[in-house]
């Protein structure tokens, strides 16, 4: 394939051209994707990448039943959603069918942010109350809005950032938060934090308007629910007269296999009052959508004040989200979600076993978090030790991320075309990398001989210094040293937090 531009010349206008907070992976030595297929992405050398990262090409990247589904339609007619046309009510009538019943009436929109936007602008007409309830690590879209009720974002601005209308509840982790894998109702405990604060909010004559969160957060850390705390979240904000929204812009859409929608894992008995939609909606066209009841459809409308979105429903995106249906169906890529995810646990957990680093795995499907720690006991997370591993695997042609508030935990969320032998490929590279990083750390304790006289050193001995873990935070470089000791109470995740991309 022709290159329009060389790499370097890319690069100069990128830096020229776009935002400095448009950050790229890799900033040093950044990718440069030209064309992609499947679960496979190639730089302009023709050098073939493995993607376990990109939720956004559900079904796969560059599908031939997508592309010919949007030409096909382009060719015919594209234009705004204020005419009739079948495609809208068809695909709304399609989706709203994988949904429990009460959730009937369709917006669509163009992305993930815009669909948490006007699901809190549905929930604040609704209720009549402004003040919203997420979690600790949360990220919902780059809209102002969403920054305030972001904490993944709000967070890095100091503590004055927070907005008096959001309140924070604890992330229901249960390997890393209060309640944990041992206490016998953590999805009991974690609901109560949030009556808790929805008490404190009542005392200062405040109303709760929404508690929004993922269905499964993904840059909180790859963090599964405990069983039952959603429904029991829902009952404390139906009381307080607010709505459960439920994001599933990253996690939607079969990724878990088992069910459809993430939030379905939570059981029958629990359903979300909004859900909004978003990246595998379109397999990477711009289409997103929120879900709402009936009730709250009619309250939003009930003020008079029209809503339209130009491009939301268009007749070509939902063309393409009928296709994007059609091979989730045609191909099972919820049972290949299932068999492959089950596989990539099953292979993750044999690590485990053989090396103390890994200190957790959990996910559902093709949604999977490797928690690395330096303790096991401590759970001290292994943050640089993670970006060590992200970027040998670049150097493999793997690409993987990590992310969770101490940027720790390895994120596989690929294609769901993905297949087991992928799965064996990156876990034997990870096999390889934890191997080397152990054996250079030992058993964490080195001998110093000095003279005759031996004493024992008790910093805990790393594969990467202080200066490269800077080098790390800062995306800057992409080979480490493997034999240097230092005192792993100088890593600090604070230096980490300002230069997260999410994906």
């Amino acid at each position: 394939m022709c290159e329009p531009l060389p790499k370097e010349k890319t690069m100069e206008l990128r830096k020229k051209h776009i935002g400095p907070s448009c950050k790229v992976f890799f900033a040093k030595d950044p990718i440069k994707i030209v064309r992609a297929k499947g679960q496979y992405m190639y730089d302009e050398r023709g050098e073939r990448y493995l993607d376990c990262i990109n939720n956004v090409a559900h079904v796969g990247h560059s599908h031939p039943e997508v592309t010919k589904a949007a030409v096909k339609q382009m060719e015919l007619l594209n234009t705004n959603s204020r005419f009739l046309h079948d495609n809208l009510v068809q695909y709304a009538e399609r989706l709203t069918a994988t949904l429990p019943e009460k959730l009937s009436v369709c917006y669509f929109v163009n992305s993930g942010s815009e669909a948490n936007d006007l699901a809190l602008r549905l929930a604040r007409q609704y209720t009549g109350h402004e003040d919203v309830i997420t979690l600790d690590s949360a990220y919902h879209g780059h809209v102002t809005s969403l920054i305030d009720i972001s904490p993944y974002k709000f967070q890095q601005l100091g503590k004055e950032a927070k907005k008096d209308f959001v309140h924070v509840a604890p992330s229901p982790d249960i390997y890393r938060g209060e309640y944990r894998e041992d206490h016998p109702d953590p999805g009991a405990a974690y609901a109560k934090e949030v009556y808790d604060i929805i008490a404190e909010a009542h005392k200062n004559n405040r109303k709760i308007a929404a508690f929004i969160a993922e269905s499964m957060q993904s840059c909180g850390g790859q963090i599964i629910p405990p069983p039952g705390y959603f429904k029991k979240v829902a009952d404390y904000v139906h009381e307080a007269g607010g709505v459960f929204i439920a994001d599933e812009v990253q996690v939607g859409f079969g990724r878990v296999g088992k069910h459809f929608w993430s939030f379905q894992l939570q059981g029958e008995d629990f359903s979300p009052d909004i859900v909004t939609m978003g990246k595998p909606i379109g397999n990477g066209h711009p289409m997103s959508c929120v879900v709402t009841t009936k009730v709250i459809a009619e309250a939003f409308g009930a003020t008079g004040l029209e809503y339209f979105n130009t491009f939301g429903g268009n007749p070509v995106s939902c063309a393409i989200g009928m296709a994007v249906m059609d091979i989730i169906e045609k191909e099972d890529l919820r049972g290949n979600a299932v068999s492959v995810g089950n596989y990539l646990v099953e292979l993750l957990n044999e690590l485990k076993e053989r090396h103390p680093m890994i200190g957790d795995i959990r996910g559902a499907g093709l949604f999977v978090g490797v928690d690395l720690v330096k303790d096991r006991q401590l759970r001290t997370p292994a943050t640089a030790e993670a970006q060590h591993i992200i970027y040998k695997l670049k150097q493999k042609r793997i690409l993987l991320s990590a992310d969770g508030p101490h940027r720790n935990v390895l994120k596989f969320k690929p294609p769901m075309c993905f297949t087991k032998e992928d799965v064996k490929t990156v876990v034997d590279e990870i096999d390889e990398y934890l191997t080397v990083m152990e054996e250079v750390a030992g058993n964490k304790t080195k001998i110093i001989t000095n003279g005759n006289k031996r004493k024992e050193n008790t910093e805990t001995c790393n594969v990467v210094s202080v200066k490269e873990e800077k080098s790390l935070s800062d995306n800057t470089q992409d080979n480490v040293q493997e034999n240097v000791c230092r005192n792993g109470s100088r890593f600090s995740s604070k230096k980490h937090e300002a230069k997260r991309i999410r994906t």
